[in-house]
C-alpha cells in the first residue's frame, strides 16, 4: 500500500515524469495518462528496496510510453503535435534558448517520425540520462544495440532540427506576420526557404502545402487570422502568434527558423484542442 510519503514523492516528481511523457509522446493529454498510469503501477508494487524512486518511476513512465507508442495507429503527416503555449512578455534570451532546445516543436515533429524505440532511447538518454544498459531492458534490446537506437535517432535530430536565436526568430515571425497582413506576396517569399513545409491542422483532417510559393500563397489566405486580434506568445520556447476571436483563441502559428529562413510553419486551429491547450 502506498504511504503518504510515497504519495508527496510521486507528486514531487510529477513534473519530471510529465516532462518525459510529454517528449516521448508529443501531447500533453497522452503524458498526463501515461503519468497517471505510473502512479497505478506504484501502487501496485513494492519499492521497499528501491534507492532512486525517480529514476525507478522514469522508467516505468518510460516503459508505458513505449507501449502507447507502440499500439498507436499511423499519424498524418500533417498532425501537428501539442505545443505548451505562455505569453511571451519578453522573457530572457538564454532562458529562451533552453526552453526551445528542449523541447521545441520541431524536435517534437522530428521524434514523431521515429521508431517507437529509437524514440524512447534517445528522449530517456539524450534528455534524461538514463543509462544504455537501463534503457536496453526497457525496449527489449541489448546495451549496445541501445546505443545505436539513439545514435540513429540523434543524427535525424541533428540533421533536422537547430537551435534559434529567440531574437532573430522573434524579428521573422513579426515579419511574416507583417507581410501576410500588407499582402505582400514577394516579402514572404524572402522569409521562406524554398522547400518550406506548412502543417495546418484544423479540426477536419489535416493541409499539408510545401514550397515557398504556395506556402505564401496559402498565408495570404490567413485573412480570418491576420484580422483577429494577435497576441505573441511563445509556442515551446519560441516565439509564435496567437489569434483571438472576440477573445476565444481562433489559430496558433509556430515557425522553425533555420539560417534565417522558415523551414516549417505549424498553424493550429482545431477549436477544441486550442481551448484545451490555452488558458
Amino acid at each position: 500500500m502506498v504511504t503518504d510519503l510515497l504519495a508527496e514523492r510521486f507528486e514531487a516528481d510529477r513534473p519530471h515524469l510529465r516532462a518525459v511523457a510529454y517528449r516521448m509522446l508529443g501531447s500533453l493529454s497522452d503524458a498526463e495518462d501515461a503519468v497517471q498510469e505510473a502512479w497505478i503501477r506504484l501502487q501496485r508494487s513494492d519499492v521497499d528496496g528501491v534507492a532512486n524512486l525517480t529514476g525507478w518511476l522514469t522508467t516505468v513512465v518510460g516503459r508505458v510510453c513505449l507501449d502507447m507508442l507502440r499500439s498507436r495507429t499511423s499519424r498524418r503527416e500533417e498532425q501537428v503535435p501539442d505545443p505548451v503555449i505562455v505569453v511571451d512578455e519578453g522573457a530572457d534570451p538564454e532562458q529562451e534558448a533552453v526552453l526551445a532546445d528542449s523541447v521545441g516543436l520541431a524536435l517534437l515533429v522530428v521524434l514523431d517520425t521515429l521508431a517507437p524505440a529509437e524514440r524512447v532511447a534517445f528522449v530517456l538518454h539524450d534528455l534524461f540520462g538514463v543509462p544504455f544498459d537501463e534503457v536496453g531492458r526497457l525496449v527489449g534490446r541489448s546495451t549496445d544495440a541501445a546505443k545505436m537506437l539513439a545514435s540513429r535517432a540523434r543524427r535525424r535530430v541533428r540533421g533536422e532540427t537547430a537551435t534559434p536565436d529567440p531574437g532573430r526568430h522573434r524579428e521573422i515571425v513579426d515579419a511574416f506576420l507583417a507581410a501576410s497582413r500588407d499582402g505582400d506576396f514577394d516579402a514572404l517569399v524572402a522569409l521562406l526557404d524554398p522547400d518550406v513545409v506548412l502543417r495546418a491542422d484544423a479540426g477536419r483532417g489535416g493541409v499539408l502545402v510545401r514550397g515557398a510559393a504556395e506556402v505564401a500563397g496559402r498565408a495570404l489566405m490567413f485573412a480570418k487570422f491576420t484580422r483577429a486580434d494577435i497576441e505573441r506568445v511563445l509556442v515551446n520556447g519560441v516565439a509564435g502568434l496567437l489569434a483571438r476571436k472576440d477573445g476565444r483563441p481562433a489559430s496558433l502559428l509556430a515557425v522553425t527558423v533555420v539560417d534565417g529562413r522558415i523551414v516549417e510553419i505549424d498553424v493550429l486551429a482545431d477549436p477544441e484542442r486550442l481551448a484545451r491547450l490555452v488558458d
